[in-house]
């Protein structure tokens, strides 16, 4: 089993409402987002694939989320928090769908973490 892991990171604020910490108020994080795919078939040029492409598709699914009001965005509306847990499901999401014409390896997992010391990993 191959894994290829990318990581990138964007920055941007939300809001936790009825949290009953600071949390709960408007604040913002410098996101760091890591993005591991996972296959057993390397293609014809020897890669499961091109870090290029892996790279291209994290970085659109991320863009949309950078220096953003994250409460604001269709993804987190009808109640849905802007929480780590929920963005990391959101670009798991996001990749999967971009690269589902990928036969040799799919996403395994995203990190998300808003500081050096607290992530979370979504899988699905």
């Amino acid at each position: 089993m191959y894994e290829l892991t990318v990581e990138t990171s964007f920055a941007a604020a939300h809001c936790l409402e009825g949290h009953p910490s600071s949390c709960g108020r408007l604040h913002g994080h410098n996101w760091t987002v890591a993005v591991t795919v996972a296959g057993e078939q390397l293609n014809s040029a020897g890669m499961l694939v091109d870090f290029a492409v892996l790279k291209q598709a994290v970085r659109e699914a991320v863009g949309e989320l950078d220096h953003r009001y994250l409460n604001e965005l269709p993804f987190f509306s009808g109640g849905m928090a802007p929480t780590a847990e929920n963005i990391a499901r959101h670009v798991f999401e996001t990749v999967a769908a971009k690269l589902s014409a990928q036969t040799n390896f799919q996403v395994k997992e995203v990190r998300v973490a808003e500081a050096p010391t607290s992530w979370v990993v979504y899988r699905p």
